[in-house]
């Protein structure tokens, strides 16, 4: 009888199915790659080490049906792997060794669970006779990760593999995708065991990833919307998850309903449709966030009241009967409370509530967002998009990189004043194209997850649009892509400053910038280091030409733009204020 690993080297998936159909001695280690295979895993973003030797030595024979791309820390592979997932739509997988490899994903753990990316990452362990031993590399990865996860589970028994594997996979991608971390001990990855083949999980007891529809919730929402003079809809990255763009559209455009989107939700509709109306949020647009609290039915979709969007709760949207519809019954009532809560997956819930709508045009309403957004394009967008000075904005920038590819790229931003600027200001003709930190706004983001979306989305063109800050967290990313040639473009607005916190020095602590003045490298140098070519640009002038021989440019290429150091992002809800109160300047 041949060995799961002799019958993966001939590389054809047949006789893999065939084999899984009957009992026979394998690995651990090879039933972890078996089961990625059947999960139809093409991409693994890891970093070996002692406790994780097993699987990467039995990873040796799979160089062709699973690529591993190899990062240079944790933090970027599990960046990577969300930036996969999130211009995918498909689990991102993550190898990972024991202690100190285990605990770099902390942070990108937490960033995935909050801003609801489906991941499966897979960490070694120590030798289950070493646990709690205080082993060399040995950490409590189960406790550390336990509130960060959707779900986690220690292996120490080959046997659970692929049981434990195949529910990981279900749980991460089901309902309210998430992280799940799965830690195998190093005995388990070598342990010999009859293997019988690779079930996949579709049904777990006690777990409902999608609630059920109640048709009467949906009548009283489809009711308060015929009713409502000024509705208003909100909608998040719930439409993207649910796959539910098309519905979406449907269902505001037969209600002729004016909508918002928040930063994860932007791409989900073009961001030039009649009916959307801009982004939410402490740097939304004006509009949107004034007329919050001057509709009479406010329909959220897929989004959870973060803070961000709803400034001071209890002067957000008191006047509005509201409408919740949430695959996750845990975010309805949560921070702002529902009317009419509406449970279930939005693909199945918008064509229902579609269904019972009146067709209807609300111009006079719609009319008003209009007028709020002149108001805002006289005192923010063109002295933003076009401005009068010598320096240079990162909204021009922005601007012209619209222009050259038509609102086609994916946009992978970092956290910061360019997020914001980028959010506020990129075009999208299609969905799964703003790539970004939302909920956890971590800074060193952008770099492997532009990688990660390369791989995710190889035929589109993928842009990293980064601060000076927030690069010099992860360029070692760089590493990575000469190593693997992937095809990224970089950006880097450099202020000299790490923006945003300046920027909250300068209106709040009196202009004291304490410890945001911040040094960088020669990018141009470092990037011929990394043999990625590169330019760096100061004069308006020759900005055009950069962006079009960078984006022409066969192969990764860094950007360096020097912008104005003390620009600051406009409109602004200041902390502790209504949405209403959100200022121009």
């Amino acid at each position: 009888m041949e060995t799961l690993q002799q019958i993966v080297k001939e590389k054809t998936p047949e006789p893999v199915k065939a084999a899984a159909q009957v009992s026979i001695e394998t690995t651990g280690s090879l039933a972890v790659l078996d089961a990625l295979l059947k999960e139809n895993v093409d991409t693994v973003f890891g970093y070996p080490g002692g406790a994780i030797m097993p699987l990467y030595d039995a990873l040796y024979d799979y160089n062709e049906p699973l690529n591993h791309v190899l990062v240079r820390h944790e933090q970027g592979a599990i960046h990577a792997a969300q930036g996969y997932a999130r211009v995918s739509g498909k689990t991102g997988v993550v190898f990972a060794t024991s202690g100190p490899g285990a605990t770099n994903l902390v942070t990108g753990l937490a960033d995935a669970l909050i801003d609801s990316t489906p991941l499966v990452c897979i960490t070694g362990q120590v030798f289950a006779h070493l646990l709690g031993t205080d082993a060399f590399q040995e950490t409590d990865v189960i406790n550390i990760t336990t509130p960060i996860t959707k779900w986690n589970y220690q292996v120490t028994d080959a046997e659970e593999i692929p049981s434990v594997l195949a529910k990981a996979f279900f749980i991460a991608g089901s309902g309210r995708p998430g992280p799940v971390l799965i830690d195998i001990t190093k005995n388990a990855q070598l342990q010999k065991f009859n293997y019988e083949g690779y079930n996949k999980c579709n049904h777990i007891r006690s777990y409902r990833p999608t609630p059920n529809i109640r048709k009467e919730y949906i009548e009283e929402a489809a009711a308060l919307i015929n009713n409502a003079k000024k509705p208003f809809v909100i909608f998040g990255q719930g439409i993207i998850l649910g796959k539910a763009e098309n519905e979406f559209k449907k269902f505001i455009e037969k209600g002729g309903l004016p909508a918002a989107w928040t930063i994860l939700g932007m791409s989900a509709i073009p961001t030039d449709h009649p009916l959307g109306v801009g982004m939410l949020g402490m740097h939304g647009n004006y509009g949107p966030n004034v007329l919050t609290n001057e509709c009479d039915v406010l329909i959220a979709v897929g989004m959870r009241f973060d803070d961000r969007v709803t400034g001071r709760l209890d002067k957000y949207a008191k006047q509005a009967k509201v409408i919740h519809l949430d695959i996750d019954p845990a975010e309805i009532d949560k921070n702002v409370k529902s009317t009419v809560p509406v449970w279930g997956d939005c693909k199945e819930t918008l064509p229902l509530l579609t269904a019972l709508l009146d067709k209807k045009e609300h111009t006079d309403w719609l009319q008003q967002f209009h007028d709020y957004k002149k108001k805002e394009e006289e005192t923010c967008i063109q002295p933003e998009l076009h401005p009068t000075t010598d320096v240079l904005s990162m909204g021009e920038v922005i601007n012209l990189l619209n222009e050259t590819t038509k609102g086609e790229a994916v946009i992978v931003t970092d956290v910061g004043q360019h997020q914001m600027v980028a959010c506020r200001y990129a075009k999208y003709t299609q969905t799964k194209s703003n790539i970004t930190s939302g909920g956890l706004g971590t800074m060193g983001f952008a770099l492997p997850a532009a990688i990660g979306a390369k791989f995710g989305a190889p035929q589109r063109t993928v842009v990293a649009v980064i601060g000076d800050g927030g690069f010099q967290m992860t360029l070692q990313e760089l590493g990575t892509i000469m190593q693997t040639g992937v095809d990224v473009k970089i950006i880097i607005l450099n202020n000299q400053f790490l923006g945003m916190v300046r920027q909250w020095q300068e209106l709040f602590q009196q202009k004291r910038y304490s410890f945001t003045d911040i040094m960088s490298p020669d990018y141009v140098a470092l990037a011929a280091a990394y043999k990625i070519s590169s330019n760096k640009v100061t004069d308006r002038d020759k900005l055009k030409s950069a962006i079009d021989t960078m984006l022409d440019h066969k192969g990764s290429y860094l950007l360096e733009i020097m912008v104005g150091k003390e620009n600051n992002v406009f409109p602004m809800v200041p902390q502790g204020c209504s949405v209403s109160e959100i200022r121009l300047s």
